[in-house]
């Protein structure tokens, strides 16, 4: 397909929300980016674009089912719901877009399904991950907290605040908290997956993540067989590139630009300084 600016993606009976930043994909490498689990495109704010900016890539941008402006999904989600986009409808949205070389980026959620996808798929056009705040196994602060923004979309006023972003919110907000809520979900655990990748990893934590410890990031370290580059920022919560703009930014189109260049995609003049 011809991919414009912006649009939609038919992967029927899904009918994904995307934007498209700089080169498509038949020009560049392409950083495909999975939002959190109450994202949408939108929330990514100007960080695809400053992302672009800073690597000369292209970059994909798109919201799952049930987010954004994305068509419904089935719900209840499976507590398995992760494995599902990563081994279903990723692999579509690559194909529908034409992709031929790049990064997966992820965030929590979206940083999962970038694992589960690189850790069952030797996919050679993947370069590298970045994953901001990922999870690989539950932890009961996490948990808590959860249960904590539940009640709070339930009573506060976290629901206007998301309706901005989704056009239905309350199918967004099941789709994020209900499997993670689900008794059964204490038990999922995806580590295994990172012993068979097979790429370079940045993991960029904030240092006060309410969702998860040091401990996801000791276990890449220690199962991971591939290179893994760790950025811990100071005073950033779950959400590196929101809480920590500019050093955020900076490490990861470093590692990507390193990338890229070490797979002789060519030089990257970085906009924000750093070089590339």
């Amino acid at each position: 397909m011809t991919l414009s600016d912006e649009g939609f993606l038919e992967l029927a009976p899904l009918r994904l929300e995307y934007r498209m930043i700089g080169l498509p994909p038949n020009e560049a490498p392409t950083i495909v980016m999975l939002h959190e689990g109450l994202g949408s495109v939108g929330l990514w704010g100007a960080f695809p674009e400053q992302l672009a900016a800073a690597t000369g890539a292209g970059v994909l941008v798109y919201s799952r089912a049930n987010y954004g402006k994305s068509s419904p999904g089935k719900l209840p989600r499976s507590i398995n719901f992760m494995d599902e986009e990563a081994i279903d409808v990723l692999p579509r949205v690559l194909a529908a877009i034409g992709f031929e070389r790049g990064v997966l980026l992820g965030h929590s959620d979206g940083a999962s399904i970038a694992t589960i996808y690189a850790g069952g798929v030797q996919d050679h056009r993947v370069r590298g991950l970045v994953l901001m705040a990922p999870h690989f196994f539950t932890e009961e602060m996490g948990l808590a907290e959860i249960r904590r923004t539940n009640a709070d979309y339930a009573v506060g006023d976290l629901r206007d605040k998301l309706k901005r972003w989704h056009s239905d919110v309350d199918s967004a907000f099941r789709a994020w908290s209900e499997p993670w809520l689900n008794p059964d979900f204490r038990n999922w655990d995806i580590t295994e997956a990172l012993g068979y990748i097979r790429v370079p990893l940045l993991i960029v934590q904030g240092a006060d993540d309410q969702y998860g410890t040091i401990k996801q990031i000791e276990a890449a370290q220690q199962d991971c067989y591939c290179p893994v580059d760790v950025a811990i920022l100071p005073g950033a919560r779950h959400s590196p590139h929101r809480d920590a703009p500019a050093p955020t930014l900076e490490i990861v189109s470093a590692f990507i630009n390193r990338l890229l260049r070490d797979h002789h995609e060519g030089e990257r003049k970085v906009n924000s300084g750093v070089a590339a």
